[in-house]
C-alpha cells in the first residue's frame, strides 16, 4: 500500500460558507438551502482526514443517523474501539460517520453511498424502514464539533430490530425518549442536541 492510498481522504467543506449560508449553534430544521450548497461539488473537496480534525477552517461533513420504533430510539454506548477517542465512553443515538473518496464510486451521490456504507458497516437492520433527513448539527463548543457538521437522518423502522456489527458498540438496544433524556449528560453532545430538538415534548 503506497502512503497516498494509506491516508483517508474525507469530504470536508469550507466552514466559511458554513457561516455564508447561515451559521448556527446546536440543531437547525431548515436544511435545504444547506443541502443544496454544502453538497455542490464546486464547494467540496477530499482532503487528508488526520489534518482535518485538526483544521476548524473545513468541516468535515457527517449523515447522523438515528433510528426509532414505535417512539423508542435505539442508543448504545461507544467502546473504546471506535475511532473517535474524543467520544469513547460516552452514549449515542446515531450511527455514521465520515465520506471517504471511496463513496465517490458508487451509483448514487457520494454522500448518499458513504451514509449506507457506513450504516452498513456498523449494524443490521432487520426488517423494512423509511428515512428523513430531519436536520442540521453544529457544535462549536467542543474540540470535535469545531471540525464536524452533522446532517441528521431519521429512520422508522418496521421492526426494532438493529443488531450491531462492531465490538464497540456496547449496551445497544431501544429506549424510551423519557429515558434518554432523564440520562442526558451521558450522552454525547450531538445525542443531546438531537433529543432536545427531536425528542423533548
Amino acid at each position: 500500500m503506497t502512503e497516498q492510498t494509506a491516508v483517508e481522504q474525507v469530504l470536508v467543506v469550507p466552514t466559511l460558507l458554513f457561516h455564508e449560508i447561515g451559521h448556527f449553534q446546536g440543531f437547525r430544521s431548515e436544511i435545504e438551502p444547506y443541502m443544496k450548497t454544502l453538497l455542490d461539488p464546486m464547494h467540496t473537496s477530499y482532503r487528508p482526514r488526520d489534518e482535518m480534525e485538526e483544521d476548524p477552517s473545513y468541516k468535515q461533513l457527517i449523515p447522523y443517523c438515528i433510528f426509532v420504533h414505535n417512539g423508542n430510539i435505539f442508543n448504545y454506548r461507544r467502546g473504546t474501539a471506535q475511532g473517535e477517542s474524543r467520544l469513547h465512553s460516552k452514549r449515542s443515538i446515531g450511527v455514521g460517520g465520515h465520506i471517504c473518496t471511496l463513496d465517490k464510486e458508487g451509483e448514487n451521490h457520494a454522500y448518499l453511498e458513504g451514509m449506507q456504507r457506513e450504516i452498513d458497516e456498523e449494524v443490521l437492520i432487520t426488517g423494512g424502514h423509511r428515512d428523513k433527513c430531519v436536520g442540521m448539527l453544529n457544535d462549536d463548543e467542543s474540540e470535535v464539533g469545531k471540525v464536524h457538521l452533522g446532517i441528521v437522518h431519521l429512520f422508522e423502522l418496521d421492526q426494532a430490530k438493529v443488531s450491531p456489527k462492531e465490538a464497540s458498540m456496547l449496551e445497544a438496544g431501544f429506549s424510551s425518549p423519557e429515558e434518554l433524556l432523564a440520562e442526558r449528560d451521558q450522552f454525547e453532545t450531538w445525542s443531546q442536541i438531537c433529543l432536545d430538538a427531536l425528542f423533548d415534548r
